[in-house]
């Protein structure tokens, strides 16, 4: 898992209402923070009257603040105490660059005289006009209103810290393409202009260049070592010939130190028929090892789809896998089998994979050239799923969630599959088809869809595709 956010503290006053309501919220917000265990900075007390922002002047101090202490926080809290004043709240974070999450305490039957009465309900309409007039994003979630010490926040909160965490990693970020597409998948083309308009730089890497490399790797260096360590630990190699499991070893070496020359957030990686010609290798599992340390790869050069995953991966804090919509599930109309060869990181499957032989490639090149399917059964999980596209200039996403069941798929059914159940499934997919969404989709554990969509609609301005 993935380091909670921090977060900066902003308390907003308008001085027609009780200021002494702002002590008691500086202490409950910290408080609650504190027992959800995230972080967060706040100026001192005495930087503003009451340790708020009312005025344009004090939004100013509010802002160099902010300007002193950034990179040290993820989003910002903006609290209303009470009503709350707009002026001082633009002031105060038009150039703070993150997240805001607007938070209103709700007002309480009793205490609802001229002492007591917040009317943060109104503000926070106030302060949301004039940022949309500013076009200064921000998040809010229903209820309108919710007090620090409640479900419903930890609830919204948890969801803003999954949203910074997405905004941050995706709002520059560097997308890998080792090879080029496969000429006969041309469902996953992709437009590497539309994606540097998000700022998604594209570093592609022919074959020839990590065949090179691979082939002038010293198997006897300290790294080879300890990555044929890794992957005898990783996976089930025990049926694989010895120097096709070296071949595994060369490669998955120079596939990492890729990652690191060319600062690869995410990368997608043309997995066949060269790899297998060359080396006798399929690299699934390879692709599994690598999803699992928490930097998604996809297969079959679906840049958009690494994309997907690295979302999905910043969201949940879990590795994210990219999988066929593949199969029907008997009659069960709201169930489909979910598939690829091998790439699923260990800690979404039932239990340790076993490297295999690929039947494809078996029967398509002969036997003996495709060790490297990493065959096992995904967990059964909630999970969360998402995938995109180029077009016309722009990334295009669906979101969605729904479960991995613990239906079994039977024994002959090869490479790694789970039965996923999606309410509407037909409709969804009805819609993905008509789209033009490539056959991949993205998989992660957990629901975060509510993250994703504010990331991508709020924050980074992707399209979203209804499904």
């Amino acid at each position: 898992m993935k380091k909670n956010s921090t977060f900066a503290l902003y308390f907003g006053n308008r001085g027609f209402f009780p200021e002494s309501l702002i002590e008691g919220a500086r202490k409950e917000l910290t408080a609650a923070l504190d027992k959800l265990e995230f972080g967060y900075i706040m100026p001192d007390i005495s930087l503003t009257r009451y340790g708020a922002v009312e005025s344009t002047e004090e939004g100013t101090k509010y802002a160099h603040f902010l300007e002193a202490n950034k990179g040290k926080f993820d989003g910002v809290i903006l609290c209303l105490p009470n009503f709350g004043d707009e002026t001082g709240a633009i002031s105060a974070l038009r150039d703070c660059g993150t997240p805001i999450f607007i938070l209103a305490y709700p007002d309480e039957i009793g205490k609802m005289d001229f002492k007591q009465r917040r009317d943060a309900f109104c503000g926070k309409f106030s302060i949301m006009d004039v940022f949309y007039q500013y076009q200064l994003p921000y998040t809010v979630f229903p209820p309108h209103t919710v007090h620090p010490n409640s479900a419903e926040f930890e609830k919204q909160i948890c969801i803003f810290d999954q949203t910074c965490k997405v905004v941050k990693g995706m709002k520059r970020m560097t997308v890998g393409a080792i090879g080029a597409r496969t000429t006969a998948f041309k469902t996953v083309r992709y437009d590497e202009l539309a994606l540097q308009k998000y700022n998604i730089t594209t570093e592609v890497i022919d074959l020839s260049e990590l065949f090179m490399r691979v082939r002038s790797l010293d198997i006897n260096s300290s790294v080879a070592k300890a990555k044929a360590e890794r992957l005898q630990n990783y996976s089930d190699f025990s049926k694989v010939p010895a120097n096709r499991f070296e071949n595994h070893v060369r490669m998955g070496v120079v596939i990492d130190q890729m990652i690191e020359e060319y600062g690869m957030d995410c990368l997608a990686l043309r997995c066949w028929i060269e790899m297998e010609k060359e080396f006798g290798v399929s690299p699934c599992v390879l692709v599994s090892e690598i999803n699992d340390r928490g930097i998604p790869c996809a297969c079959e050069l679906d840049v958009c789809n690494a994309v997907s995953m690295y979302a999905l991966y910043l969201a949940s804090g879990q590795p994210a896998t990219c999988l066929d919509w593949n199969n029907n599930y008997g009659d069960d109309l709201d169930k489909c089998i979910l598939f690829h060869c091998g790439p699923v990181p260990q800690s979404l499957m039932t239990a340790k994979g076993e490297v295999i032989d690929h039947p494809m490639f078996a029967k398509a090149l002969g036997a003996g050239c495709g060790w490297g399917c990493n065959i096992g059964r995904i967990s059964s999980m909630p999970m969360s799923f998402a995938s995109s596209k180029t077009h016309n200039g722009k990334i295009y996403m669906y979101l969605g969630e729904g479960e991995i069941t613990s239906d079994q798929i039977e024994k002959g059914f090869f490479g790694c599959a789970g039965v996923a159940k999606i309410n509407n499934l037909q409709e969804k997919l009805y819609k993905i088809g008509y789209e033009g969404f490539r056959h991949h989709v993205s998989v992660t554990r957990g629901h975060v869809s509510a993250a994703l969509r504010e990331a991508f609609t709020q924050y980074l301005g992707y399209e979203i595709t209804e499904i």
